[in-house]
């Protein structure tokens, strides 16, 4: 009996210190590309996240989010931009002072890419979902430092993409792929991103 007592008042404590919320913010994102002249695009992500917290000041926050990604090659008068569904998953780090916790950020993460648009200068007419070459998977991984306060965090993070963009040894199809079939070989879009999550439920 004090067994199964000591097992609820557990359980009931850890559903007290897991909390669910929305997150969002701005991507800014470019691309590994040695040889171009490159630029950051500034797009945006968005989407659901669960928190939980673990002993000795760790915690655990998988999101599900939409995130729109892209890079400029200003050289070539080229820019892409695409557009995923990623799941990253956050291990958090840091001391809870009360009013406020700040935390370290490891995200492994997970991604695969639902949408696409190329333009280039002397096209009238934009490249949009055209797959032919393209990786579709992402996997990366991302570093940051963020700040709890009450039920808001907000978190910086700078993102390594570690899967290139184009597949070298798909079939390709005419437009704009031969030549994003070259640039991005041994490339894929990282770059900073700044998110808002507000959180739900716990215990505070």
């Amino acid at each position: 009996m004090a067994v199964s007592v000591l097992l609820l008042a557990g359980t009931a404590g850890s559903m007290a210190q897991s909390r669910y919320g929305v997150i969002g913010g701005v991507t800014f994102s470019t691309s590994r590309i040695s040889d171009l002249n490159r630029a950051s695009m500034t797009q945006w992500h968005g989407g659901f996240t669960y928190k939980l917290d673990l002993p000795l000041g760790f915690s655990l926050q998988p999101s599900l989010v939409y995130n729109a990604k892209g890079a400029k090659m200003k050289g070539q008068d080229f820019n892409i931009r695409m557009s995923y569904l990623e799941l990253p998953v956050s291990l958090q780090w840091g001391p809870d002072l009360l009013v406020f916790r700040p935390f370290l950020d490891v995200t492994p993460y997970i991604g695969y890419a639902i949408g696409n648009r190329m333009s280039a200068a002397g096209v009238e007419e934009e490249g949009r979902n055209q797959w032919a070459g393209l990786n579709r998977f992402e996997y990366g991984i991302g570093l940051g430092i963020g700040l709890e306060i009450w039920r808001f965090q907000v978190i910086g993070r700078y993102n390594w993409n570690l899967g290139p963009l184009s597949n070298a040894d798909a079939a390709m199809q005419g437009g704009f792929v031969p030549f994003i079939n070259s640039a991005f070989s041994q490339s894929n879009f990282g770059g900073f991103t700044l998110s808002l999550a507000i959180l739900f439920g716990g215990g505070k």
